[in-house]
């Protein structure tokens, strides 16, 4: 049964029809083509390989290809990143060039007074911050936030300044007066005894070594992050300017008492880009 099968299934294959064409006038045969399934079949399955193979050359040889994930070329890749930076600068221009049109406009109308023009930039600057508009939530944050962080700017900005930095006493002693910049005291008094050792507290270069009739022998050191050592009423100086010195380094003797202090003392004071700084923050005593 089986084989009767395959033989019907072939015969039914191979069996060839004929297509003709006939005049319609003179019913006289024109064109006769003898034509099986299985050749029908073989045409088909041609005719889709060529049109494969043409797609394909099509699509391999020529830009098309460039279109298709993955196969963008690098040459292709860098000229389309460059028109996009391109684009942007374009964009960025064209909104800085309206910024100063608009800028040219107020000033003819007078909104802007030429006397307080210094510069196009930054009225264009100033347009750009008009036009990005706060809304009210974002106003009365800013505001919130402004008045609860006022005093503490600075001494957060001193704090990671200080970040991975070991300070060591100035000097062994007790510390008498604290630091009181409303008063006008800028450091801490740490008495102690008659030429004890002063260190530096950090790494760093002397900057200024001398006498002064109300404080007696300063020394004043550079340090890293824009610290600033300064010691005062010290008896005789170690170290003269530019000596470098490492911290812990001896770099004067401690004085005599002066002014309301009958003992020995060492005035202490630490400075940050102009402003003094609490040493108890860093050091303790």
């Amino acid at each position: 049964m089986r084989k009767k099968g395959r033989k019907a299934f072939w015969h039914n294959i191979k069996f060839k029809y004929k297509l003709t064409i006939i005049n319609e006038n003179t019913l006289e045969e024109v064109v006769g083509i003898h034509v099986s399934k299985l050749n029908g079949l073989s045409v088909l399955l041609f005719a889709c390989t060529v049109i494969f193979i043409i797609a394909a050359s099509i699509i391999a040889f020529t830009p098309l290809r460039n279109y298709l994930p993955g196969y963008m070329n690098s040459e292709v890749r860098e000229m389309v990143v460059s028109n996009a930076l391109r684009a942007d600068s374009l964009r960025l221009a064209l909104e800085r060039q309206n910024r100063y049109i608009m800028n040219i406009q107020d000033i003819f109308s007078g909104k802007i007074e030429v006397d307080t023009v210094q510069s196009i930039d930054s009225l264009t600057n100033i347009r750009a911050e008009q036009l990005m508009e706060r809304t009210k939530e974002e106003e009365e944050f800013r505001q919130k936030y402004e008045q609860k962080e006022r005093y503490n700017l600075r001494e957060i900005d001193n704090s990671n300044a200080a970040a991975g930095l070991i300070f060591f006493k100035p000097v062994n002693g007790v510390m008498e007066v604290n630091f009181d910049p409303e008063k006008k005291h800028y450091g801490i008094d740490i008495l102690t005894s008659k030429n004890e050792n002063v260190v530096s507290v950090l790494d760093g270069t002397v900057v200024m070594a001398t006498y002064t009739v109300n404080d007696g022998y300063v020394i004043q050191v550079q340090h890293s992050q824009n610290f600033i050592s300064i010691y005062k009423n010290c008896g005789s100086l170690m170290k003269e300017p530019g000596d470098k010195v490492k911290g812990g380094d001896v770099i004067a003797l401690v004085g005599k008492g002066g002014g309301s202090h009958k003992e020995p003392y060492l005035h202490f004071e630490l400075w940050r880009r102009g402003t003094p700084i609490n040493p108890g923050n860093y050091i303790v005593f």
